[in-house]
């Protein structure tokens, strides 16, 4: 397995590039806060790049109040004008995507491949997607009863909306969030996680050269204090978060005081169920390639292989082949799609889980270590195991790492049974050319998404996306995506003879 080692030259002339962080709360640019600073480090070179100013309470309810202010004129502003701004707003996007693309390979490791080819699109089409939908958002007449009542309905948006951002695709998640909610007519908090500060920064600086006005867009890069401040502040009015199942418990505890309602997308251990008509070269090289993209932190990654007895040896050998024949380690090398863990804590559990499942011996490791390269950077050697337990801890929990399981099953049943036997359920997979079985299949998965030969989670933007189980409820993309974002006013007029 090919290891490309950084360029510490190269990635430190794009971290010269990177925009100045700073508080953003309405009229006001603050270059520091009372939540202190972070020191953000490149992950994969170890190299300085920028003491990220903190969000503390004080800035959380000045942003909150500059969003409250905002309100009532973006709320009032004409569709036709909150449409032509996002769409500005997308154009200045895509003008800045080379910026994006970059910046995502020292912010967190993104290697370049996956924001070339895969994130960096789709930032622009939801954005430009759901500026569409600005000027299109309709009530309904709900009932028509002549002489005595005319009743219908009229949408709304919630407010204030609290936006805690995922660390490990900061852009995309952007865009898969704030879009709708300012097409809808609300104003934002974002909190981004405190080292994925720049992509959050360019993303509102370019938002107010489109023409949203200040306070409508704030963020606050912060820890967990500020997330707790935002979560529990009186003027928050919604609460959207993609994260893990702990941090949305914590945060519907302290929602539960006001009864803000939430969103949440909480990740997953997706099942990739693969019946004997496959063609297997193809088949293991989507496999190995998808499921360990992104250096496997990516939420409906297929990191569960379930493969049909009659096909399983010479189907893992497959695998095993595509995945020795994956270059990985610099995100910056066009070829390498699995980079760095996000930072020093993310490598240091994900060995930690791989080294208990060796001690434990829940399987047999065909490839993979615990550690790569020469130390530098925090790299894991992609791992798959094999014969594993289905029910052991690895194979349960979400790694976030570039580790895959695999093992057999009978028949339809069983590979059901397994497929659903996780608390998880963001997304599933099925690799048939056999219509029937995938239309059954499609039916009894328990996922919020089912992804049928070799298609992937493309997140496009008319399509929606969100789990069940404790991959969390609500969904983003599409007319439900925006709906979330609205609250619906019902409406009921006495109609009397003059």
């Amino acid at each position: 397995m090919l290891f490309i080692p950084p360029n510490p030259a190269e990635h430190a002339a794009i971290a010269a590039s990177l925009p100045k962080v700073k508080l953003m709360l309405g009229e006001q640019a603050l270059s520091q806060g009372s939540g202190g600073t972070f020191t953000h480090v490149n992950t994969a070179t170890g190299q300085f790049q920028m003491e990220v100013p903190l969000a503390g309470e004080l800035e959380v309810d000045a942003a909150v109040k500059a969003a409250r202010a905002a309100l009532p004129a973006w709320r009032d502003l004409k569709p036709f004008r909150r449409r032509q701004i996002l769409d500005r707003f997308a154009d200045l996007i895509e003008q800045n995507m080379d910026r994006f693309t970059k910046m995502a390979v020292v912010e967190n490791g993104i290697p370049l491949n996956t924001m070339v080819h895969g994130m960096g699109p789709r930032i622009v089409s939801w954005t430009r997607y759901y500026a569409g939908w600005a000027d299109k958002i309709e009530g309904l007449v709900t009932g028509m009863n002549p002489g005595d009542h005319f009743e219908y309905t009229v949408p709304e948006p919630y407010g204030v909306i609290a936006h805690i951002i995922t660390w490990n695709a900061p852009m995309l998640s952007l865009a898969m969030k704030i879009p709708p909610s300012l097409a809808a007519g609300n104003t934002v908090v974002i909190k981004p996680a405190e080292f994925t500060p720049f992509s959050s920064q360019l993303f509102v600086e370019l938002a107010l050269d489109a023409g949203v006005p200040p306070g409508v867009i704030n963020v606050l890069p912060g820890g967990v204090a500020a997330g707790e401040a935002l979560v529990r502040h009186r003027d928050v009015d919604r609460i959207s978060f993609t994260g893990g199942p702990v941090g949305a418990r914590a945060i519907m505890r302290s929602a539960a005081e006001s009864l803000k309602p939430c969103v949440f997308e909480l990740g997953g251990k997706s099942a990739n169920v693969v019946f004997p008509d496959v063609d297997i070269p193809s088949t293991a090289a989507y496999c190995a390639g998808f499921g360990l993209s992104n250096s496997g932190q990516g939420c409906a990654l297929p990191t569960r292989i379930m493969v049909h007895e009659s096909i399983y040896e010479p189907f893992i050998e497959a695998v095993q082949a595509a995945m020795e024949h994956l270059p990985y380690g610099d995100p910056v090398n066009e070829n390498v799609i699995v980079g760095p863990m996000v930072n020093a804590l993310a490598c240091d559990r994900v060995r930690g889980m791989i080294n208990e499942a060796r001690e434990q011996q829940v399987g047999r490791f065909l490839t993979g270590a615990d550690i790569s390269g020469d130390g530098q950077g925090n790299f894991v050697t992609p791992t798959l195991i094999t014969e594993a337990d289905p029910y052991c801890t690895i194979a349960q929990k979400e790694v976030f790492g570039p580790v895959l399981c695999a093992f057999k099953f009978r028949d339809e049943d069983e590979a059901v049974a397994l497929a659903n036997a996780t608390e998880y359920g963001l997304a599933a997979y099925v690799q048939t050319n056999d219509l029937n079985i995938a239309q059954r299949m499609v039916r009894r998965l328990h996922a919020g998404t089912v992804f049928v030969n070799q298609a992937t989670p493309a997140f496009h933007a008319a399509s929606p996306f969100g789990g069940v189980g404790i991959s969390g409820f609500g969904r983003e993309g599409g007319k439900a995506g925006l709906e979330e974002f609205i609250r619906v006013k019902g409406v009921g007029m006495s109609i009397r003879a003059s």
